[in-house]
């Protein structure tokens, strides 16, 4: 984010789309519509997330507020080049982690924001050129995602590296005279050091599909996909104002994106206004995401209003005393409409077939219902009747209950299920911890 911008934005209409998901729930009623932002977009097998300054944190209305509402949390600054490396190979992860700390030990995970950028780079980095601060950056990037491994669901790799107008040109700054594959480099370097955290490409500007801009971060993505390059996400900021409405494409350019094969997320929402204009805006920013498979989050830049960069456009969803707008309701309206997402942001099918050739059997997956803590999985066995299926779930996941088979455990994430007469089919509830990756399934016969 850079508070020199000046913002397009307004209203977009989304559709919702209906998505079918097996619906087994064991010692669960179905679920009313949720109370709070996370809780709704966790239902939808997404999250909605706060960014968060750590000196703020010891406010409690604001602690209270960031806490209760979102299940996702971005740090502000405290991540970014100038925090976390102010002198060359001396670093400093005390407000970073301040931020994730808080983030995890109230159940909420963490978008780290950002790695490599143009902006807010340390004076030392700022003075340094070609290879030298090639290599510089790469280290930087390594350090950082080592550090953090396994505590970021999603790192903003790069940020902002394409210019504004109708060139369609990279952004002409230090970082870019290093070398036109800089990115890429950034990219295989923050796979290398994380290789479980989603990596995005973050810019603004970005929402009109048939601006060069976009269409320029586009060829990139597409590029990428093509040659392997290790790009999971693309990050839209989304900071709107009255000026600039957003483009009445803006669902198509998510789902286009999408269609590369990466997950899409908003992730630095505000929009400046007020009252019913402003609450609709918001609602069709959530309805065009939730009419994306890929679209899993959504991010507001801050809490309330005061707390905003921009907090004379009152931009935010609470208010300066931490009362809920019309906005939050018009948000909160939106995601509890829609349905669940049956690709938990993954981006695959809604079954996956295990081992389809040997062991005489084939297992599917299938997802089902999904809470704010935990997922129903559904297996179907073809081929055989007389089959042991293996379900192997990735930590901190753990299968609280099954039905329909007998099952025995070989350790804390590997169940081995076998037929008790209830046919080929059965079931299970996953406490996910965290983490929606679907479990690894193998079928054998007896």
């Amino acid at each position: 984010m850079n508070k020199q911008r000046r913002w397009r934005a307004a209203a977009v209409a989304g559709i919702v789309v209906a998505m079918t998901a097996t619906t087994v729930i064991l010692g669960q009623g179905t679920s009313s519509a949720a109370s709070t932002l996370g809780a709704s977009a966790a239902e939808r097998g997404r999250y909605f997330g706060v960014a968060i300054a750590g000196s703020r944190l010891s406010d409690s209305t604001y602690a209270t507020i960031a806490n209760r509402e979102f299940n996702m949390v971005s740090a502000e600054n405290e991540m970014k080049l100038d925090a976390t490396e102010p002198n060359q190979n001396q670093f400093s992860f005390g407000a970073g982690d301040q931020i994730v700390n808080w983030a995890r030990n109230n159940g909420k995970q963490v978008r780290g924001h950002t790695l490599a950028w143009h902006s807010q780079q340390p004076g030392w980095m700022q003075r340094m050129e070609g290879s030298s601060l090639r290599s510089a950056m790469l280290n930087h990037v390594t350090r950082v995602a080592t550090y953090y491994k396994g505590k970021i669901h999603s790192w903003d790799v790069v940020n902002e590296a394409f210019a504004d107008g109708s060139s369609g040109a990279r952004r002409d700054s230090n970082l870019q005279r290093t070398g036109n594959d800089w990115i890429e480099a950034a990219f295989r370097a923050a796979r290398a050091a994380d290789p479980a955290a989603k990596l995005c490409y973050n810019d603004y500007n970005t929402d009109n599909w048939s601006h060069a801009k976009t269409q320029a971060v586009y060829r990139m993505v597409q590029d990428f996909k093509s040659r392997g390059v290790p790009i999971d996400c693309v990050g839209f900021q989304a900071h709107f104002n009255s000026g600039n409405p957003v483009p009445s494409n803006y669902h198509t350019t998510l789902q286009n994106f999408a269609s590369l094969g990466v997950d899409v997320q908003i992730t630095e929402l505000d929009i400046e206004g007020s009252g019913s204009s402003q609450a609709e805006q918001y609602r069709g920013i959530v309805q065009a995401c939730l009419a994306v498979t890929r679209c899993n989050g959504i991010t507001v830049w801050g809490v309330r209003d005061t707390d905003s960069w921009r907090a004379s456009g009152t931009p935010l969803l609470f208010n300066g005393s931490g009362q809920k707008k019309a906005a939050y309701d018009a948000v909160l309206a939106a995601l509890n409409s829609g349905q669940p997402n049956p690709s938990q942001s993954t981006g695959g099918p809604s079954t996956s077939p295990s081992n389809p050739s040997g062991g005489g059997c084939t297992a599917t997956y299938s997802e089902g219902q999904k809470w704010n803590d935990r997922f129903n999985g559904q297996v179907t066995v073809t081929g055989s009747s007389n089959w042991i299926v293996t379900v192997t779930v990735s930590s901190p996941q753990r299968v609280i209950a099954t039905w329909n088979t007998t099952a025995s455990w070989d350790s804390s994430n590997v169940m081995t299920a076998r037929p008790n007469g209830s046919g080929n089919s059965f079931g299970f509830t996953v406490q996910h911890g965290g983490n929606w990756t679907w479990p690894a399934l193998t079928c054998r016969t007896a």
